[in-house]
């Protein structure tokens, strides 16, 4: 079974929202997203009355051309993140091994954004539903109490072009002083659409690679 992820205003008589997307201009993204229904609810974040004015969340979705195993050996390297992000140059785990809920990393951002390190919390790693989840709790940058949930299913393409995986990756966050919750979700989408974007052409090529 699947369920339906829609853009939407939050509710504000009730104390979750699901994702509020910001859907326009993304190549590869569809404004209605299915998703497993094993893996909605890691996309429900909670909003109290105290807090709705101050926090946003959003989702960026793409598909992608090779099997999800490829995808989710890239993915789930919390000690890795640099192997695909763009962003940022180096990474360190400084608490934990990086594969248990509760590990720590410091990673560095590459000079250009309003940041120069994050430390970052290891919320979820499930291999099995293929669900990576992390926090950030420290660091010099603007993503106060920011949380980002990641996951992968598999999807039938009409194209028969073999395996593809869906990947979403949906995240809540507080509204910088003196922005907007449009301009704060214009700007993280924009860093987490590249992500992945970046993420597609890593996978896809080491797909190609193992089938030579």
């Amino acid at each position: 079974m699947t369920s339906t992820l829609q853009p939407h205003h939050i509710n504000h008589h009730t104390t979750t929202t699901t994702l509020t997307g910001n859907f326009q201009n993304q190549q590869q993204q569809p404004t209605n997203i299915s998703v497993p229904d094993n893996l909605f609810h890691y996309h429900t974040y909670p909003l109290s009355p105290n807090n709705i004015n101050n926090r946003c969340c959003s989702v960026v979705v793409l598909s992608i051309s090779a099997s999800i195993n490829t995808v989710w050996s890239i993915l789930r390297r919390f000690d890795n993140p640099q192997g695909y992000k763009n962003f940022l140059k180096s990474c360190h785990v400084i608490v934990g091994d990086g594969k248990e809920v509760g590990s720590l990393r410091e990673v560095n951002v590459i000079s250009g954004l309003p940041a120069t390190k994050s430390i970052e919390r290891l919320e979820i790693l499930d291999d099995e539903k293929k669900v990576m989840s992390i926090s950030i709790v420290g660091g010099d940058h603007r993503l106060n109490n920011y949380r980002s949930v990641t996951t992968l299913h598999r999807t039938v393409e009409d194209d028969g072009d073999g395996d593809r995986t869906m990947v979403v990756e949906s995240y809540v966050v507080d509204v910088p002083q003196g922005n907007t919750k449009e301009e704060t979700i214009v700007f993280v989408d924009t860093i987490v659409r590249c992500n992945l974007q970046s993420l597609v052409q890593i996978a896809e090529n080491l797909e190609k690679n193992k089938r030579i």
